[in-house]
């Protein structure tokens, strides 16, 4: 597990003081006007200092903070618009993300001579191609389709200034992380300044930013003091007929590393991991009706921290000690206040950050909101997510999963699949046919992405030291055999 005493730069070391609207330089000043800001919001306020001093840093900064125009604000005074070659590239999860660095950009940059470009999965690669050739400033894309274009050798990395992840927990959840380690390779051999914007500071981010990041410093929003260590509390009201449902598509829209699940009767806990399981989840439940031996076997998973998902009453998740546990899931409020603190400091741990989640109907509000009285505790109510958006965020995890399987595919793998051209342009074009591709890709989504997520591991202490040698010239497509 990641201890922050690792990190020796807290950010309290040499802290610079927020800047204002009016201490911007000028060529910012007038950017930010062009957007129409006539102030800057806390995130801006407080990390634009450190971009423009070129210090490497973690930020957390929640989605709509205004960490957009945080990052790209200094990129006006850091890059050279007579340079026609890459010299900031924004990892991001989404292609919607990147899409709306891409305009923010377009926004502030106005007529600073700039160029940028987003590149992402799921669309033809004409027009990016053509941007990138055009020797795009600033490209902002999801990792696996800027490793298609490396790949592609679209552009290079070898004139890069400053390297940006935005939403670093979201790229982790989405199963980027291999990618992410690809992309590395391309990078220049000494040092980039590089920054990570992320909504939590969970053990994967942390063990994320040894491997990328040389001494970051640290700067959370959430308080008036630097640090690293919080919890989310988060709840949503739901309809107790379709809690289940509701339980399913909060997972896949967050996709914990790990999870524990509570509920607060054995009957349920049974009833709720039959139903992951059935959904084709990591689960398995803990409850006192459970044989020694069948206990044992579960007690072992998790210490061996290979079960993504335990669910359990909190009679039998007491003294248990699970590292790295990135979610807490209150299937049903318990039924004593105190019971919440104990479920909810069960993530959080050892100077990571994690998440609290209660599902609740309309009358278990007021019980909240006691708990929160009563423990100083900000709860934020949000919408359940839909169909749709369970939708939307399974077809973009799974373009970048199977556009990662066909980078690895070798010249005689991609000839041989061309015998089923005429069949998938079928299977496609047939509405009943269809069903087959439906199939498919819902066999390969279970298979791959709900079984365990790829997780950077405690890298070596030195992050130049970990690069490894990028490819050669004569490194493609044909060359990388698995």
């Amino acid at each position: 597990m990641t201890n922050p005493e690792s990190f020796p730069n807290d950010g309290t070391l040499n802290p610079l003081p927020d800047i204002s609207f009016e201490q911007l330089p000028t060529r910012l000043r007038e950017a930010a006007a062009r957007a129409d800001w006539t102030s800057l919001m806390p995130v801006q306020a407080r990390a634009i200092p450190y971009l423009l001093a070129k210090r490497n840093m973690m930020i957390q900064a929640r989605t709509g903070s205004g960490k957009t125009g945080a990052f790209l604000l200094p990129m006006l005074e850091r890059l050279d618009p007579t340079r026609s070659e890459c010299q900031a590239l924004i990892l991001v999860p989404t292609r919607e993300l990147a899409r709306q660095v891409w305009q923010e950009a377009e926004k502030l940059i106005g007529n600073a001579g700039l160029r940028t470009v987003a590149v992402y999965g799921g669309v033809g690669y004409g027009s990016q191609i053509e941007a990138l050739k055009q020797g795009a400033h600033i490209v902002a894309g999801t990792p696996g389709r800027v490793l298609d274009h490396l790949l592609k050798r679209t552009f290079t990395l070898e004139h890069l200034k400053m390297l940006i992840f935005d939403e670093a927990d979201r790229m982790l959840s989405m199963g980027f992380y291999p990618d992410m380690q690809e992309v590395q390779r391309y990078l220049p051999r000494r040092p980039i300044h590089t920054c990570m914007f992320s909504a939590t500071f969970s053990d994967s981010v942390m063990r994320t930013a040894h491997a990328f990041i040389r001494e970051p410093e640290f700067i959370s929003l959430s308080s008036d003091h630097i640090h690293v260590t919080d919890t989310e509390h988060i709840f949503y009201i739901v309809d107790g007929m379709d809690k289940d449902r509701s339980l399913v598509r909060l997972i896949e829209i967050e996709n914990p590393a790990s999870a524990i699940i509570f509920c607060n009767t054995k009957d349920r806990v049974h009833y709720v991991s039959v139903v992951l399981q059935r959904f084709g989840y990591d689960a398995d439940e803990l409850s006192a009706d459970l044989s020694q031996s069948a206990r044992e076997r579960v007690l072992e998973r998790v210490r061996r921290g290979t079960l993504r998902f335990l669910v359990a009453t909190d009679v039998a998740a007491r003294g248990l000690d699970i590292p790295s546990l990135s979610h807490v899931i209150q299937y049903e409020p318990p039924e004593e206040i105190e019971a919440y603190i104990h479920r909810a400091g069960r993530t959080g741990r050892a100077g990571a950050s994690g998440i609290a989640i209660s599902l609740i109907h309309k009358g278990e509000k007021f019980t909240l909101e006691r708990i929160a009285k009563q423990y100083g505790i900000a709860m934020q109510e949000r919408p359940i997510p839909t169909d749709a958006d369970v939708a939307a965020v399974v077809a973009e995890r799974i373009t970048a999963l199977l556009e990662a399987r066909l980078r690895g595919r070798d010249k005689l793998e991609t000839e041989r699949s061309r015998r089923f051209i005429p069949l998938a342009h079928n299977l496609a074009e047939n509405e009943d046919e269809s069903a087959i591709i439906r199939m498919l890709l819902d066999d390969y989504y279970q298979q791959t992405l709900h079984t365990s997520l790829p997780q950077p591991s405690d890298p070596p202490p030195s992050v130049e030291k970990q690069r490894p040698h990028r490819p050669d010239r004569n490194h493609g497509r044909g060359s990388r055999r698995r």
